[in-house]
C-alpha cells in the first residue's frame, strides 16, 4: 500500500501544479470575477455546462452518492441523485429572473424586493454554505493518505488545499472555468474505468437494479426530502448561481436543463460503486473499500477522480466567495482583483481549520440544506408581491427547522416516517 500513497501523492501535486500552469491569468475585474474572455467573450453552452456539473459532482457528494447505494442500494442513489433536478429549477427561475425582472443577480433580486438587511442576510446563509464547502470536500482528500486526524490526512488536505487556491488566485472564475472542462472530461473518463472494473466483477446489471427497497425505511424518505429540497436548496449556493448570469439568458437556460439530466446520471452511476460494495459486504467508506477490492489501480484512479471533484469544486468555491465579498457585498466602485485575492486566502484558512474538530462530512450539507427550507417561496414566487416581512419568516422556518435537528430538539411525533434522517 506504500507505493499506492506514492503514486497518491504524485497525482494530487502533478495535477493541480498542472492546472497552475495552464490557467489563465485574470487581469480585469470581467474576467476575475464573471469569467470574461479574451475579446469580452462570455463562457459559451458547453464550457458552462461542463462547469456546471463538475462544480457540483463534489467529492463529498460522489462519496455520499457510493455510500447511500452501499446503505439503500438503488433507492439510495436514485434519492441523492434527485438533488441534481435542482439545476431544472434554478435554471428555470434564473432565466424568469433575467428575462422578465431584468435583474443582474440573485443579490440584486433580493436587494431590490426585500432589502439590504435580506441581502446580509442572505450572504450570511451562503457564505456559511462556501466554508463547507472547503473542509468537507478536502477531508475526502484526506481520507485516502491516513485515518482521520492522522499527520498523512492533514498535511494532504492543507497541501491540496493551498495548490487549489494557487491556481484559483491566478485567473478567478476564468480559471475555474476552464479547469472545469479539463476536469469533467477527465472525471467522466474514469468513472467509466471504474464501472467498467466493477461489472467486470459482476458480470450483470441485474443485481444492482434490484437492489435495495422502495419503503421509507429503505431509504424512500430521502427521495421525498430531495423532491423537496430542489425548490430551496440551489439558491443557497452561489457556485450554482453565479454561473447563471455570466452567459447569455437562452444559452444558460439550456445550460442549466442540460446539467440536470446528465447531473443526475452521474451519480446515479457512481452509486453503482456503492451498490457493488453492498453486493459483496464492504463495510465504511463505500468508494475507498470498493477501490481496495478491485486492486492497486482501481485505489489509484479512484484517487484521482476525488481529487478531480474535489478541485473543481474548491477552486469555484474561491471564485464564488470572492464574488461575493467583493462584487455583492462591496462597493463597485472598489472592486479589484487584489481584494477578491484577499478574500480567497481568508477562506482558504477559515475553510480549513473545522478538519481539526473532526467534523462529519455529510453534517456540512444536513444542516445547510434544512437551514434554506425557507428560501423557497421567496425565489419560486418571485413575481407575488409580498412585504420585506416575509422573507426574514421564511427564512426563520428554515433556521428553526435546521437547528432542531442539529440539537435534536424536533419530537419523535413531528416525523412522517419512521425512516431515516435526511443526509444528503
Amino acid at each position: 500500500m506504500e507505493s499506492v500513497l506514492y503514486w497518491q501523492w504524485g497525482i494530487l501535486i502533478v495535477a493541480t501544479l498542472f492546472l497552475y500552469y495552464i490557467s489563465p491569468k485574470a487581469v480585469t475585474n470581467e474576467g476575475f470575477f464573471a469569467g470574461v474572455g479574451v475579446g469580452d467573450t462570455k463562457p459559451n453552452y458547453f464550457t458552462l455546462t461542463f462547469s456546471l456539473i463538475i462544480s457540483w459532482i463534489f467529492a463529498k457528494s460522489i462519496t455520499n452518492a457510493a455510500n447511500l447505494g452501499l446503505s439503500f442500494g438503488i433507492v439510495g442513489g436514485t434519492a441523492y441523485a434527485v438533488y441534481y433536478l435542482s439545476f431544472i429549477v434554478a435554471g428555470i427561475i434564473i432565466y424568469k429572473l433575467r428575462t422578465q425582472g431584468k435583474f443582474e443577480s440573485i443579490h440584486h433580486f433580493l436587494n431590490t424586493k426585500f432589502g439590504k438587511s435580506a441581502l446580509v442576510i442572505f450572504s450570511l446563509l451562503i457564505g456559511i454554505r462556501l466554508l463547507n464547502e472547503i473542509w468537507s470536500n478536502s477531508m475526502v482528500i484526506g481520507t485516502y493518505f491516513g485515518e482521520q486526524g492522522s499527520a498523512g490526512y492533514i498535511l494532504s488536505i492543507i497541501v491540496f488545499t493551498g495548490l487549489t487556491l494557487a491556481y484559483t488566485l491566478k485567473g478567478g472564475l476564468s480559471s475555474s472555468l476552464f479547469s472545469d472542462i479539463i476536469q469533467m472530461g477527465l472525471f467522466a473518463i474514469l468513472l467509466i474505468v471504474v464501472l467498467t472494473l466493477v461489472f467486470g466483477k459482476e458480470g450483470s446489471i441485474t443485481p444492482f437494479v434490484q437492489s435495495g427497497e422502495w419503503s421509507f425505511a429503505g431509504g424512500l424518505d430521502l427521495f421525498f426530502v430531495a423532491l423537496i429540497q430542489i425548490f430551496s436548496y440551489p439558491f443557497h449556493d452561489p457556485v450554482m448561481t453565479d454561473r447563471g448570469f455570466i452567459s447569455g439568458e437562452k444559452t444558460t437556460l439550456k445550460s442549466f436543463l442540460t446539467a440536470g439530466v446528465f447531473g443526475f446520471v452521474f451519480i446515479l452511476l457512481f452509486s453503482l460503486i456503492g451498490i457493488y460494495g453492498k453486493l459483496i459486504g464492504v463495510e465504511g467508506q463505500a468508494a475507498v473499500e470498493v477501490a481496495k477490492t478491485l486492486g492497486v489501480v482501481s485505489m489509484i484512479i479512484m484517487n484521482f477522480i476525488m481529487i478531480t471533484s474535489a478541485s473543481s469544486t474548491i477552486d469555484s468555491t474561491f471564485s464564488s466567495i470572492s464574488k461575493l465579498i467583493v462584487v455583492d457585498l462591496g462597493n463597485k466602485q472598489t472592486v479589484s482583483v487584489r481584494k477578491g485575492r484577499i478574500a480567497m486566502i481568508l477562506t482558504a484558512i477559515g475553510g480549513t481549520i473545522p478538519i481539526f474538530f473532526s467534523p462529519t462530512i455529510l453534517s456540512a450539507t444536513t444542516i445547510s440544506g434544512t437551514m434554506v427550507l425557507g428560501l423557497a417561496p421567496v425565489f419560486v414566487f418571485w413575481k407575488v408581491p409580498a412585504p420585506k416581512l416575509s422573507f426574514y419568516l421564511a427564512v426563520a422556518v428554515g433556521l428553526i427547522a435546521g437547528l432542531a435537528v442539529v440539537f435534536g430538539w424536533m419530537p419523535e411525533s413531528f416525523y412522517l416516517t419512521a425512516g431515516n434522517m435526511p443526509g444528503c
